[in-house]
């Protein structure tokens, strides 16, 4: 009698950790940069929701020679259908109800959000936009009257 001998197919020990040690290397790499992505793109919604108030405050400013009405009655930012109910940032409208032409729009990162790091954004009434890139708490630093990356 002849015994035919059968080879077992599967993944030796060693291939499954190779896979795993590739996957953990793609993950290392592809993790960070995607949420890096994330934030850049909840960045660019405040600023788009900064850029709504500001237009919002030179209207109210067209239709009434002041800024001041319109700080109560703005209402921002706007809840994105994707993300409803998820605010990343504050925005908080500075200097309208003193009766002064002027104003600022402050975007501040809510604490325990992924933007939290982000830094502060802000809109004035001369349309300068200013970003806290290295998130001390000032706008004022040099490089940061903008809002590009760098």
């Amino acid at each position: 009698m002849t015994t035919i001998q059968t080879k077992h197919q599967g993944f030796t020990l060693i291939e499954m950790l190779i896979a795993l040690v590739i996957l953990g290397i793609v993950m290392g790499i592809a993790l960070p940069t995607y949420q890096n992505s994330v934030v850049r793109s909840q960045r660019s919604a405040a600023q788009g929701d900064l850029l709504n108030a500001a237009q919002a405050m030179e209207k109210e400013y067209t239709l009434n020679f002041s800024y001041a009405g319109a700080a109560a009655g703005t209402n921002f930012p706007a809840q994105s259908p994707i993300d409803s109910g998820n605010k990343r940032y504050n925005l908080s409208i500075i200097g309208a109800s003193t009766g002064v032409d002027t104003f600022l729009v402050r975007a501040t990162p809510i604490a325990g959000t992924n933007q939290a790091d982000d830094g502060i954004l802000e809109i004035n009434h001369l349309g300068q936009r200013f970003w806290d890139k290295n998130n001390d708490g000032d706008t004022t630093d040099a490089g940061e009257d903008n809002w590009n990356r760098d």
